[in-house]
């Protein structure tokens, strides 16, 4: 079995039909599918109950028992999984099209680590947006973002190698894995401009932009020596700055020639200090 396709899921019924139906719609049947549910009391196993018919036809597992929040039960599925790689598609994500998991698979590189598409999040106000991912992941990929997860295929033996996901954290224990696998170790990770699934940006990573900036401090001043931190603390703005106005190439190359003259101006001024001096 080349994947393993999780759903975890708690008391979103109307989420977790969308996510199921998108799963049951694709072309390829080249997986396994895993739903998570946390003992739901809204009619989620029920609704799953009466999509025997479709089930039958899946290589299908069905877990609903009180979990320790949403790591807890990634973990679950996890240690379920069968697949030589793993995808959440969390209740309330969906599949772009029938055909993404064909697309993937067959687009799959041959021992690629994780292999990443684009997420589309739906806003609250209707607007669509297409997320794809920076081609080069770096520290500062993880500083300031992070790899997608929902569009992700992620080698199932990452988990036996680097550990599965830290259940202590509510929001970004994704975040600290990619951090401790792709940024802080060798994993390849792969981008495709393949779109994959529609996000639901009303859950709590994407609503408690607090906890989820606490979550990130205390993750990096655990794993990062502290001067190191202290550099991107210190210089992370002007980076970012940058890296915006890359965008605009005429400005860029203006900021460019700007600062080269600054530094060379400062260069002058410190040898004249020190002509002055020795006079």
């Amino acid at each position: 079995m080349l994947l393993s396709i999780i759903t975890i899921n708690y008391n979103n019924a109307a989420g977790l039909r969308k996510t199921v139906e998108s799963v049951f719609a694709q072309t390829s049947h080249d997986f396994e599918y895993i739903v998570v549910d946390g003992a739901s009391t809204d009619g989620s196993v029920e609704y799953l109950e009466t999509q025997n018919s479709k089930l039958k036809t899946q290589n299908y597992k069905l877990i609903s028992e009180p979990d320790n929040g949403i790591y807890h039960a990634m973990n679950k599925g996890i240690s379920m999984a069968k697949g030589e790689y793993v995808q959440f598609l969390n209740s309330g994500d969906w599949f772009v099209h029938e055909r993404v998991v064909e697309y993937m698979l067959n687009a799959l590189p041959v021992g690629c680590d994780i292999y990443v598409g684009n997420k589309v999040s739906i806003r609250g106000d209707g607007k669509i947006r297409i997320e794809k991912n920076n081609p080069v992941v770096s520290f500062l990929t993880f500083y300031r973002s992070t790899i997608q997860h929902t569009s992700a295929f992620i080698r199932k033996s990452l988990f036996d190698k680097y550990g599965m996901y830290d259940e202590t954290l509510k929001i970004v224990s994704d975040w600290k894995w990619y951090l401790i696998v792709a940024g802080l170790n060798k994993a390849e990770v792969v981008f495709t401009n393949i779109n994959v699934s529609y996000f639901d940006t009303t859950g709590i990573s994407s609503t408690n932009l607090a906890l989820d900036k606490a979550e990130r401090r205390k993750v990096l001043e655990e794993l990062i020596p502290a001067p190191i931190l202290a550099d991107y603390d210190k210089y992370y703005f002007d980076i970012d700055q940058m890296e915006r106005i890359k965008k605009y190439p005429v400005l860029y190359k203006l900021v460019w020639f700007i600062e080269r003259c600054l530094f060379k101006l400062e260069k002058w001024q410190l040898k004249y200090c020190s002509w002055k001096i020795q006079k």
